[in-house]
């Protein structure tokens, strides 16, 4: 598994208008290549009457499965700018299709590399994207007159409290950095004064907002 990389956020869309052409752009967050393939299957039958629909999607944690379609549009002109973008911002596990309706004025090769360039740019700005974080999740189990200090020392530290559960004690979930485990049970003691049960509940991926 990689300590971290970047993504999109679930999915999202945006539009623009390059010489009476309406360009569509769609991303999704995708895990295998069947999901991509069937999110251009449902981007081509939501636009079944668009001049052409043209994708990319980049997939895998060496970015091993890299496709490009230019779904009619003269040869690497709509499906390469596309994956270039992915490239170019390091995006993985991102599908991409840019819907065309044409607006009867001819952009020739150039014009159309950039324009599906800017399209999928902006698309993936509108979506958002996240830098996927390996985090290791600790639990710390205390007695309800801990509460305050500790949420309050949390919150104001390097560590990330994810929730808190109201049980027959309270449980404190956090997100620790790999190599911080040790620093962060040591300083749980201490400030528990070694009240506190902690364990490790292994690990998980924490999106951050690029």
């Amino acid at each position: 598994m990689l300590n971290s990389y970047f993504t999109v956020k679930p999915e999202g869309s945006d539009e623009i208008v390059i010489q009476k052409s309406r360009f569509i752009g769609y991303v999704r967050r995708v895990e295998t290549e069947e999901e991509a393939q069937e999110f251009i299957k449902e981007i081509k039958k939501k636009h079944h009457d668009a001049t052409h629909n043209c994708s990319a999607y980049m997939i895998g944690e060496t970015d091993n499965i890299q496709k490009a379609n230019d779904d009619g549009e003269p040869s690497g002109t709509a499906g390469v700018p596309i994956l270039e973008v992915l490239k170019k911002r390091q995006l993985k596990d991102t599908a991409v299709v840019v819907t065309r309706y044409f607006g009867g004025i001819k952009l020739g090769a150039g014009g159309l590399i950039r324009a599906y360039s800017s399209t999928t740019s902006q698309a993936i700005d509108t979506t958002g994207m996240v830098n996927r974080k390996l985090m290791k999740k600790m639990t710390v189990k205390a007695d309800y007159p801990l509460l305050g200090k500790l949420e309050n020392q949390l919150r104001n530290s390097e560590y990330i409290l994810e929730n808190i559960d109201y049980l027959e004690r309270v449980e404190f979930h956090v997100f620790v950095e790999n190599e911080k485990e040790q620093a962060f049970t040591e300083w749980m003691v201490d400030l528990t004064s070694d009240q506190a049960e902690i364990d490790s509940a292994g690990t998980a991926y924490l999106e951050i907002d690029v």
